[in-house]
């Protein structure tokens, strides 16, 4: 499939991603997000103002799709072009935060979650005024919150 013999009835059938597909594909070469973001909008006629408050999902979407890779000098290409030592790895930090490691080791984790949170400071680095501003603190169960 080519952009050139598409009209805009067909093209507005197609996702945004769809259509940086065509794009990429046909212009051989790599483009940043604004300059391909810009072609989807004169593509399907849309008002400049969907520019400004679409530009942020549009490159969530790139990020997302596995056909579209970031290079280093921040164009975006077809991944089928390239090998992998090119492509920029884009690491989240909430990644790790989701794992979930299987029942018995978290029952670890949490045993050594315990014994690593013991703050180790040395005694003469202990503050007086710390007791003082935190003796009306509360703590509350995990359980407790929930009811």
């Amino acid at each position: 499939m080519s952009l050139k013999g598409m009209t805009k009835d067909e093209l507005e059938l197609l996702s945004h991603k769809d259509i940086t597909n065509l794009i990429l594909e046909d212009s051989k070469k790599t483009l940043n997000t604004a300059s391909l973001f810009k072609k989807i909008i004169k593509l399907l006629d849309l008002p400049e103002s969907s520019f400004e408050t679409k530009i942020a999902d549009y490159y969530t979407a790139l990020t997302t799709d596995k056909r579209f890779i970031l290079l280093e000098d921040g164009t975006w290409d077809l991944r089928s072009r390239h090998t992998s030592d090119k492509v920029i790895k884009v690491e989240e930090d909430d990644d790790e935060e989701d794992e979930i490691e299987p029942e018995e080791d978290q029952n670890e984790a949490d045993d050594n979650l315990e014994e690593d949170s013991f703050d180790d400071t040395d005694d003469e680095d202990y503050d007086e005024d710390t007791n003082e501003e935190l003796k009306d603190l509360v703590v509350i169960d995990e359980d407790e919150l929930e009811e």
